[in-house]
């Protein structure tokens, strides 16, 4: 690869808008797709989040699930295939017919198509044990050559901390969130291992004590998935830094009524060390 395109943020540099678009906009268009991440911009996000793969020639695709069932029309794991059988499926139809065509893309499609629409990114690295590390290091290499210079560094995540590390040692300039359900009581030792500068969480398992203590570390809260506009709000009441939600106008919406949250930068780098599928 040639020079990294992503320089490692100072200090305060990265900040996130208080709504970001889970899997682009997945309650208003095909998750995971070019016409999900169109959607979001039009819905006034400013930040998407989306999950990636490898397929079985080392190419990155926008797949949550193992398997391509439950949002494309096709059979089979993401990893057993090749991206030439995976693109011959539909990812669209499945979600509405006025999306049917729509294709799988890959990663470095996502990046260009961003770049158009001017939107930060969270991209979530989505691999079984044995394919973690070259998951990892793929999208390291991928995002480190390909994003776009006009956008603010992106920021990586995973619940495999194999693929999250792999993403550390290969590019470490760019920004790392430690992904949980809970957060555990290790919590900090976890993202300081891992050099993190984000806590991701569940919001239902979240506590005003936990978003405290996070804070007072100096590390922003991401809660996914809020798609309950009160709860949102409560939520950023605690201190969470910003939500994912499937209907992101949504939230925009019920915050433009009140005190917005302020952009949340995260903590320095450390360089010492079918729609029930939600998470």
């Amino acid at each position: 690869m040639g020079a990294s395109r992503i320089t490692a943020p100072a200090p305060g540099q990265l900040a996130f808008p208080p709504v970001i678009g889970h899997r682009g906009a997945g309650g208003c268009a095909p998750e995971n797709t070019l016409a999900g991440l169109r959607r979001a911009a039009a819905l006034g996000c400013r930040w998407v989040e989306f999950d990636v793969r490898l397929t079985a020639d080392g190419e990155l695709v926008l797949l949550h699930d193992e398997r391509l069932e439950r949002t494309t029309d096709g059979r089979g794991k993401v990893h057993a295939l090749p991206l030439s059988a995976i693109r011959r499926h539909d990812a669209g139809a499945w979600f509405d017919a006025r999306f049917a065509g729509e294709p799988v893309p890959t990663l470095a499609e996502a990046m260009a198509l961003l770049g158009e629409l001017g939107l930060g990114a969270n991209i979530e690295l989505k691999a079984e044990r044995r394919h973690a590390v070259g998951t990892g290091a793929a999208a390291a290499d991928l995002l480190s050559g390909l994003w776009p210079a006009q956008l603010p560094p992106p920021l990586v995540s995973s619940f495999v901390a194999p693929a999250l590390a792999a993403a550390r040692d290969r590019a470490p300039q760019i920004a790392r969130g430690l992904l949980v359900r809970g957060v555990p009581g290790s919590w900090r030792r976890r993202a300081e291992t891992l050099g993190c500068s984000t806590i991701n969480a569940d919001h239902r398992l979240l506590r005003p004590a936990v978003v405290a203590e996070i804070r007072r570390a100096e590390y922003p809260v991401l809660a996914y998935t809020v798609n309950d506009a009160p709860r949102a709000c409560e939520l950023f009441s605690w201190g969470v830094s910003a939500v994912f939600s499937d209907v992101p106008h949504m939230i925009l919406a019920a915050i433009a009524e009140g005190p917005v949250p302020p952009e949340a930068p995260a903590a320095p780098l450390l360089s010492t060390a079918r729609r029930e599928a939600r998470l």
